[in-house]
């Protein structure tokens, strides 16, 4: 039995495919066309798990999109009517479109499919509550989804147990706890959808001093609900987030985009994500007063605020264990459907765990070698203990490493596969990368990959706790913050993920052997990309972005290549090279 799971049109477009009940494949369409957060039509992400998968659209049983356009249309029109004429230019852009396709998703997924299949259709908030629970370790778990909006709601909250899934309460639009931090986005003049982790980098740098004015813009009830005083929004009739309003509340207009950033904007930065943590907290509160577990399953983009997560954990919640899959934005809504398909309509048991994010494209040797030769890219092919001998060298060295290995994450985090890599304890290392190879913020703070084993002995965390996809901030311990201090934020945190060799072997292996070497085994981690692009794919992205940043070192499969020795027309084997094309780099087909 294999279900195809879709999601797309507002951002992240993805597709996931599981095959009797076990996840074979999932990937983000941005991967592929180099678009970020591109919302399109997943066509080169559903190829990609068809291939993987080692089958047709032919062999695919069933075909679900992640929510319903009917109730989502619903919002909109019933939204655009009761805010005329406020909403008169917002809805002259949307109707359109909606007429066009969105209105009519299921022949418009069957056309670009060249499919007569069936469509089916998976609520929003339920697909993000099956992306959360169905794949997560327990049998039985509180649940909550939090997000911008889905058709109408915006939070819910539930429970799983087996294969059952229960969403008792909700949240409507235009009230959301997500769109609050969107709106907090666009007034420290960042991309709303895209920048929201700046927010979090920016925070610490700040002090709490707007949160009285912040709980003017949000009534928080005691019963973990909240509603937003809508006379500061305009999400509700505009493509805007916020009013003017917010100029005269916080005293200061809104940041304009790329200018100087001041103790103000820390400030509110600051202000506002504690108050996010309020809401997020009293709502995990709410929820397990109600239901008395002790296990907590989050889904939707607000589960991606790794800050709030840990508050959670460790500020009288009342919960023991939380589990967020990595993508748990609307990308993982396809991997949600897939599930929520596969054990709620089919009535099927579970029975897969996600340990691990690593469920994209892989590239064997001889791939990588091929397009390192269309290049003239001068490189050693090494074996496996000589590989980790040389790049944890490099790294002591004070090195940057491009790191791209086996198979590419889901989701926003480069978790050992696709990463930049370097030594943690250089206080320089975070604005080198920043500078130099990112080309973004300075405020932007790195993670540490820890051996799960030993990261309680650096962090604020119990022995053997597991966080795996770096949705968890803990505090760095201070006897070791001098030694890590290019990935211990300003506020003493670092958002860590632990590796265990059973699921990413080669990675646990250099973490090991560089903390032997070093006496820490902790390694600075951030995504293998530039500001701007996602997260590289395919051979061919590695070398670009590796040539034309200040990365030091490329490892790639068994080959590793030095910055110094490239030629300087590495352009020509770019312009050459067909495989830039996902049509013409197919990924390894199955392992299922």
């Amino acid at each position: 039995m294999n279900i195809l799971g879709l999601s797309f049109f507002y951002h992240d477009a993805a597709a996931a495919l599981v095959r009797d009940g076990q996840l074979v494949a999932a990937c983000e369409q941005e991967r592929f066309t180099r678009h970020k957060h591109d919302s399109e039509f997943p066509d080169l992400a559903i190829e990609f798990c068809l291939k993987q998968a080692g089958i047709t659209l032919e062999q695919v049983d069933h075909i679900v999109f992640y929510e319903k356009p009917f109730l989502k249309f619903d919002r909109i029109l019933s939204c655009a009517l009761g805010t005329w004429p406020h909403s008169y230019k917002g809805f002259l852009k949307a109707i359109p479109i909606w007429m066009k396709d969105k209105i009519r998703l299921r022949s418009y997924i069957q056309k670009k499919l060249q499919t007569e299949k069936d469509i089916l259709f998976c609520g929003h908030h339920m697909s993000h509550a099956a992306s959360a629970f169905l794949v997560s370790p327990f049998e039985k778990a509180a649940i909550i989804t939090a997000d911008g909006v889905g058709e109408w709601d915006s939070t819910c909250i539930g429970y799983g147990e087996g294969n059952r899934l229960v969403l008792e309460k909700k949240i409507e639009f235009p009230h959301s706890v997500g769109l609050f931090y969107s709106a907090l986005t666009a007034y420290l003049g960042f991309k709303v959808n895209d920048a929201e982790w700046k927010v979090m980098g920016l925070a610490p740098y700040g002090k709490p001093a707007y949160v009285d004015q912040f709980l003017r813009l949000v009534d928080i009830k005691p019963d973990g609900s909240f509603r937003l005083n809508m006379d500061y929004y305009a999400h509700h009739w505009s493509e805007s987030t916020m009013l003017n309003r917010w100029e005269r509340l916080l005293g200061q207009p809104p940041r304009k985009p790329e200018t100087e950033l001041t103790q103000f904007h820390y400030d509110v930065a600051r202000s506002g994500q504690a108050v996010v943590e309020k809401i997020m907290l009293g709502i995990a509160t709410a929820v397990h007063n109600r239901y008395g577990l002790d296990d907590l399953c989050i889904g939707g983009g607000v589960g991606l605020n790794s800050v709030a997560n840990w508050k959670i954990l460790k500020q009288g919640s009342g919960f023991k264990n939380i589990f967020i899959q990595p993508a748990a934005g609307d990308d993982g809504g396809a991997l949600g459907a897939a599930f929520w398909v596969w054990n709620c309509v089919l009535n099927q048991p579970r029975k897969f765990s996600m340990r691990h994010a690593y469920w994209g494209p892989e590239y064997s040797d001889e791939e990588i070698g091929a397009a390192l030769d269309r290049f003239g890219a001068k490189y050693e092919k090494l074996s496996r203990d000589r590989l980790l001998d040389e790049t944890v060298k490099a790294i002591a060295d004070g090195k940057v490493i491009g790191w791209f290995q086996g198979r590419q994450e889901f989701g926003p985090r480069a978790l050992g596969n696709r990463s930049i890599l370097a030594n943690p304890g250089n206080p320089k290392m975070k604005d080198i990368i920043n500078a130099k190879v990112k080309f973004r913020e300075w405020f932007r703070p790195f993670a540490p990959s820890v051996l799960k084993e030993a990261a309680h002995i650096y962090f604020d965390m119990p022995e053997g706790f597991d966080s795996p996809y770096m949705l968890l901030v803990p505090q760095v311990r201070s006897e070791w913050r001098p030694k890590l201090a290019a990935i211990t934020h300003e506020d003493g945190t670092g958002r860590v993920q632990t590796v265990e060799r059973d699921i990413a072997p080669l990675y646990y292996d250099l973490i090991k052997r560089w903390g032997e070497a070093c006496g820490v085994p902790v390694i600075l981690n951030t995504s293998f990309n530039v500001r701007g692009e996602p997260i590289v794919t395919t051979p061919e992205n590695a070398y670009n972005t590796f040539v034309k940043t200040g990365i030091d070192v490329l490892v790639m499969g068994s080959y590793m290549l030095r910055h110094k020795d490239q030629p300087v027309d590495f352009d020509r084997g770019m312009r050459e090279s067909v495989s830039l094309e996902w049509s013409h780099a197919p990924a390894k087909v199955p392992t299922a």
